[in-house]
C-alpha cells in the first residue's frame, strides 16, 4: 500500500505527500534549510505578517502543480507518472538555491551566481545522491524536455510557481491586492501546439492575475519602506564583505565565513564542490545572529547600520518617478558627512540614490496564449480589452533617494 503524509496549510488546507521520492527530497536536510529562509527577505519589517518561508512556497507550487496535471490529464492532454512525478519534482526544488533572505541579498555573498545556478547545482548533486531518480525533473527544468509545457508549468509568465507565491504572499501580508483566482485559472488550463494555453472562458481571471502581480509589486515587494529595510541589509553584507577584503575580524558562522571572505564564483562552485555543500549551510539565522553581534563592532559604519536593522531604525525614504536631481543628492550626502563624521568614500553607505524597475509582463518572452474555438491561439495583450502590449511590456522605472532619518 502506498503511504501518503498530510500537511496542513493555511491556504489550501490538507496537502497530500507522496511516499517515494517526493517525499524523500522533502525530508532531506538541503530542502529542510527551506524553512529557515523568508520568502519575502526582510519584508516582515514591514508587514509583521509575512513569516512565511521558502518551505511553505515550495510546498504550495507543487499542490498546485498536482492540480494542474490532473487539469491536463482531464483534457486528454498525455502525461505519463514519470512526467507527472518529474513536473512536482521540478517545481518542489525550483528555490532550493536560494541564499539566505531570498531575494534580498542574493548578490551579496556570491557574484554574478543566480539562485537558479545553485538550484541547478543542488539538483545535480541530488540526482547523483539518488541515482539518476532526478534526471527527467532536471530536464524539465531547464527546459531541456520535448514537452515544453511541463516546463511552462514550472518557469513562465503563468506557472505555478507565481499562482503560489502570488496567493501566500496576499495571505500573510494581508494585502488583497494581490488576491488571484489560482484554481479558476488552474481549472482553464490546457495545452495546444505543444504550449501551455488558457482557454479563452478564463481571460478576466488572466488579466486579473497580470494587475494583481503589478499591484503586489508596488504595494509589497517594492513597496518603499520594504525597500528601504532591503536597501540597509544589503549594505550592511557590502560593509562587512569590504572589511573582509582588508582581513579585519568578524564574527560569524564557518559557512558564512566562507563567502564572506573570499570572492565565490560560479566557477569556484564547479570546482571545488565542498563550496555547495557548505552554501547549503546558510541561512537566515547566519545573517541575523552576525548582525546582532555586529552592532557592537568597532568599525562605526558596521555597528551603526547593524543598530538600525535590529531595532528597525530605517532609512528615510523618497520615491519619485524621475532621477533625484544630483546636487540634492551631493547636499544630503555632505550633511551626512559632516554629521556622522565620514570620509566622501564612506557616505555612500548612509546616503545615496538608486532605482528600482517594475517589469510584469514581457512580450519578448514566452507570452501567456488564450486559446478560441477552431484551435485558435491569441496572446494576451491582443486578446484582452483592458490590456494591451504597449501598457504591459513597459518597463515601470521609479528613483528612490535614501538617508538616515533626522537629517534632513
Amino acid at each position: 500500500m502506498i503511504k501518503k503524509k498530510i500537511v496542513n496549510d493555511p491556504i489550501y488546507g490538507f496537502v497530500t505527500i507522496p511516499d517515494g521520492i517526493i517525499f524523500q527530497l522533502i525530508e532531506h536536510p538541503w530542502f529542510q534549510r527551506l524553512r529557515r529562509i523568508q520568502q519575502l527577505g526582510i519584508s516582515y519589517m514591514v508587514y509583521p505578517g509575512a513569516t512565511h518561508t521558502r518551505f511553505h512556497h515550495a510546498l504550495g507550487a507543487m499542490h498546485l502543480m498536482t492540480h494542474a496535471i490532473e487539469t491536463l490529464r482531464s483534457k486528454d492532454v498525455r502525461i505519463t507518472d514519470e512526467e507527472a512525478e518529474s513536473a512536482k519534482i521540478a517545481i518542489l526544488l525550483h528555490d532550493i538555491g536560494h541564499g539566505p533572505f531570498s531575494h534580498t541579498l542574493e548578490h551579496s555573498l556570491v557574484k554574478n551566481v543566480s539562485h537558479e545556478d545553485i538550484s541547478s547545482m543542488l539538483m545535480e548533486r541530488l540526482n547523483k545522491e539518488f541515482n539518476g531518480k532526478l534526471t527527467l525533473a532536471i530536464k524539465i527544468f531547464r527546459d531541456q524536455y520535448k514537452k515544453k509545457f511541463l516546463h511552462q508549468l514550472v518557469s513562465s509568465q503563468l506557472d505555478v510557481d507565481r499562482l503560489d507565491y502570488l496567493t501566500r504572499d496576499t495571505f500573510f501580508t494581508g494585502v488583497s491586492e494581490g488576491v488571484v483566482g489560482y484554481d479558476r485559472i488552474i481549472t482553464m488550463l490546457t495545452v495546444a501546439k505543444g504550449q501551455l494555453v488558457v482557454e479563452s472562458k478564463g481571460i478576466y481571471s488572466i488579466e486579473k492575475f497580470i494587475i494583481a502581480r503589478r499591484l503586489m509589486y508596488w504595494q509589497v515587494y517594492l513597496h518603499k519602506t520594504v525597500l528601504s529595510a532591503m536597501e540597509l541589509q544589503v549594505n550592511i553584507l557590502r560593509r562587512a564583505k569590504e572589511l573582509a577584503d582588508k582581513k579585519v575580524e568578524l564574527f560569524c558562522t564557518p559557512a558564512l565565513k566562507v563567502f564572506l571572505y573570499n570572492h565565490v564564483t560560479k566557477k569556484d562552485f564547479e570546482k571545488n564542490p565542498k563550496l555547495l555543500d557548505t552554501f547549503a549551510q546558510l541561512d537566515d539565522n547566519d545573517i541575523l545572529a552576525s548582525i546582532k553581534v555586529w552592532t557592537n563592532h568597532k568599525d562605526f559604519i558596521l555597528s551603526t547600520l547593524c543598530g538600525w536593522l535590529i531595532n528597525r531604525h530605517l532609512y528615510k525614504i523618497k520615491l519619485q518617478n524621475e532621477p533625484f536631481p544630483k546636487k540634492m543628492i551631493e547636499d544630503i550626502q555632505a550633511k551626512a558627512i559632516k554629521k556622522y563624521k565620514l570620509s566622501a568614500k564612506d557616505v555612500s553607505y548612509l546616503a545615496f540614490a538608486g532605482d528600482v524597475i517594475n517589469d510584469i509582463y514581457n512580450t519578448h518572452e514566452v507570452r501567456i496564449n488564450m486559446l478560441y474555438p477552431g484551435n485558435k491561439i491569441v496572446d494576451i495583450t491582443k486578446a484582452s480589452d483592458h490590456l494591451n502590449a504597449s501598457v504591459l511590456d513597459k518597463k515601470t522605472k521609479k528613483y528612490f533617494l535614501c538617508y538616515p532619518k533626522g537629517l534632513v
